[in-house]
């Protein structure tokens, strides 16, 4: 199994189906949707198929290809997944037929609109299986521009100057990651991420950086720091972290739906992926240093922006903020884990417990937000583009099916348990209160506005009078409820048993928790 290049295999497989549909599908939406889901689904079952073969007892990198390339600046074409990158691979596939079946009212260069798709997927595939930076970054600025053209040339009448501030701020922090690796590389003369990881565990990172870089007016300490906030700058924008994240709710506004699902499901996971992949194990020393400043920013994260859902009309900003609330609980146990602690074994394992709802996080949280705008996706079809607060009441009397699947997805948002968003946020939450308790208290102020939002949408768009506007509102149809079964079973069966994902992640978590050394 692992002498074939089954990752190579995956990440062109998307670039084939792009062609397809340009050579084949061009011309005719529905030819070029039906091409796209068909390799979607092929990517999909590759990836099922990655899993099954997946070792999840063992810690290290499986399916690996390391090939040199340019010998002379130590980049090498190297890519391996362990239980992190299948995670990561895993809800790309599912995340991307969910976008691709909710695009269903493209109607102009349909045939354009989803290759950018497959080649947005086969970036994401690029950038979670990449271990060496040159190759890597290559992946994370391509994935920039399928997005870019996606937001611009089919979102809404200010698609322009959204998908312009979203390419400006994801560059900008692209670029402060790429000064920060450029010194690392002076210094170091390695690229590859497990070098510069055990570098960083022997403490011989920083100091080499220091004695090739050093500037008298700084000291080592400082140069430390403006090394590590280039590369933070980088993931914190992509994810977003508050303050960077103002892009974000009208990039996904502006945005069609279904480009909307993949930039909520798989691009902002790249920068959590970024957080856990590279700056725990390459910066974690860094990290500690300014740790209380880290906290405060993720606890800004969980509770400003879920505030700020509340403040919102429209659906698709509620559901856009509510995806950096999400996210932020992820970041809050990532710096909680970094807080030093010695040798006890007690606060040891709240680690492992953290670091493994932030597993669950990720996935979860890509398929309830993808689910979310889906079904937003489906009202707007019904209703001519409305999804404002305010346009509907009563909806559960005229389409029963539809509100009964999105009140799953909604609770599953909540966290109710018996739903996939209970147990990661469980998780986050037991496992950070007994490392940073001042942060994870003040937190829980996010989850009392999720649930005053939540409760507000069931509230006034499927509750109270019927608007007789919608009396005649078609309800789901069968081929709707039959492409919604799978992400709704899902839901469930995760909230059930989350040792479906938990049991591929668990020993790459302990791998990352025992890197840390404090």
């Amino acid at each position: 199994m692992n002498a074939f290049p089954w990752l190579t295999a995956l990440t062109a497989l998307p670039v084939a189906g792009a062609l397809f549909v340009l050579s084949f599908g061009g011309s005719n939406k529905h030819v070029a949707r039906s091409i796209a889901l068909i390799f979607s689904f092929v990517a999909l079952a590759l990836t099922l198929l990655l899993w099954a073969h997946f070792d999840s007892a063992s810690g290290t990198l499986q399916f690996q290809q390391q090939v040199p390339w340019i010998a002379a600046l130590g980049v090498e074409y190297h890519v391996g997944i362990d239980g992190l990158g299948l995670l990561m691979l895993l809800l790309t596939s599912i995340v991307v037929p969910i976008g691709i079946l909710a695009s269903s009212q493209i109607q102009e260069r349909a045939g354009l609109y989803f290759s950018l798709m497959l080649l947005l997927q086969a970036c994401l595939f690029g950038t979670f299986t990449a271990f060496n930076f040159f190759h890597w970054f290559i992946f994370w600025e391509l994935s920039l521009i399928p997005a870019f053209f996606l937001i611009k040339l089919w979102g809404g009448s200010r698609s322009t100057a959204a998908a312009t501030q979203f390419l400006v701020y994801t560059m900008v922090g692209s670029i402060a990651m790429l000064l920060s690796f450029l010194a690392i590389f002076l210094a170091t003369g390695k690229f590859d991420f497990i070098q510069l990881a055990t570098l960083a565990q022997q403490g011989q990172l920083m100091p080499a950086v220091i004695a090739k870089l050093g500037w008298h007016r700084f000291t080592p300490h400082h140069v430390a720091l403006i090394v590590f906030a280039g590369a933070f700058l980088g993931f914190a924008v992509k994810v977003p972290l508050v303050p960077f994240h103002t892009w974000l709710p009208s990039a996904y506004t502006e945005a069609p739906t279904g480009t909307t699902i993949m930039l909520t499901g798989a691009m902002s996971k790249m920068g959590l992926y970024g957080f856990l992949r590279i700056l725990l194990p390459i910066f974690g020393a860094e990290m500690q240093m300014v740790l209380t400043p880290l906290l405060w920013l993720a606890v800004a994260t969980v509770v400003l922006s879920a505030y700020a859902a509340l403040a919102q009309k429209d659906l698709k900003r509620i559901f856009a903020y509510s995806s950096i609330n999400h996210l932020g609980y992820c970041l809050l146990a990532i710096f909680a884990v970094v807080k030093f602690t010695g040798g006890d074994a007690a606060l040891t394992t709240e680690k492992y417990a953290a670091m493994n709802g932030v597993m669950l996080q990720i996935f979860n949280h890509a398929l309830t937000a993808a689910t979310l705008f889906w079904f937003v996706a489906m009202l707007e079809k019904r209703t001519g583009g409305l999804r404002g607060l305010n346009d509907f009441g009563g909806l559960r009397k005229v389409v029963p099916v539809f509100t009964g699947l999105m009140g799953i997805a909604l609770f599953s948002s909540l966290g109710l348990p018996g739903l996939n968003g209970f147990v990661g946020e469980f998780l986050i939450f037991k496992g950070s209160f007994p490392l940073v308790s001042w942060a994870t208290s003040i937190s829980l102020l996010g989850l009392l506005a999720t649930a005053i939002f939540i409760l507000g949408i069931l509230q006034r768009v499927f509750s109270g009078p019927l608007n007789e506007k919608w009396a005649t509102l078609p309800d789901l149809t069968t081929v709707e409820r039959l492409s919604l079964a799978p992400a709704i079973a899902l839901m469930f069966v995760l909230g059930l048993y989350p040792q479906l994902v938990l049991g591929f992640v668990n020993s790459t978590v302990m791998q990352l928790v025992q890197q840390l050394k404090f």
